[in-house]
């Protein structure tokens, strides 16, 4: 699923980005997108709570993480945050992988897949795709709000330092 999106109103922000160094943009950009990420996250954990099964050692909301991207960051030299399921979607295990997905905190959630995007029998109960396209405006605006308050505050330590 592509997601496709513009950022308007952020010409402030950017300016202030301008001067810097590229290591501190990539800092800034790191946390700015962390925070909205998390937005997703959260929204993705209720929609799963909504279909976990509570009879079911499995809790599908507690295996929803967000992890940061490096092989991504490393070839492209572009910030990725991937919210996604530990443990994957691999139905069929064997012996050492059981034992790997019971490790985790809601155990083996492998079924998440079916849910997500249903099968012949059963029609699908998303949980991760409607959590990123009901929150993209309120994590594109998150995220200019936190990068902003990001600069602010790099810019006050700065000052502080007396550095330009």
């Amino acid at each position: 699923m592509d997601v496709k999106f513009d950022l308007h109103g952020m010409d402030e922000v950017i300016a202030g980005l301008q001067g810097l160094e590229k290591d501190v943009k990539k800092k800034a950009a790191r946390f700015a997108l962390r925070k909205a990420a998390m937005l997703v996250l959260n929204d993705a954990v209720a929609n799963a709570k909504k279909v976990d099964d509570p009879t079911s050692v499995s809790v599908i909301s507690e295996n929803i993480a967000l992890r940061f991207d490096n092989r991504h960051f490393k070839r492209t030299g572009e910030l990725k945050f991937r919210i996604g399921v530990m443990g994957g979607a691999k139905v069929e295990l064997d012996k050492e992988e059981k034992q790997t997905f019971q490790d985790l905190p809601g155990r083996g959630t492998q079924h998440w897949r079916l849910l997500e995007f249903g099968t012949e029998n059963m029609p699908a109960q998303p949980i991760m795709r409607p959590a990123l396209s009901n929150n993209i405006d309120n994590a594109t605006s998150e995220f200019a709000r936190e990068l902003d308050k990001w600069l602010q505050r790099y810019a006050r330590r700065m000052a502080k330092a007396g550095k330009k």
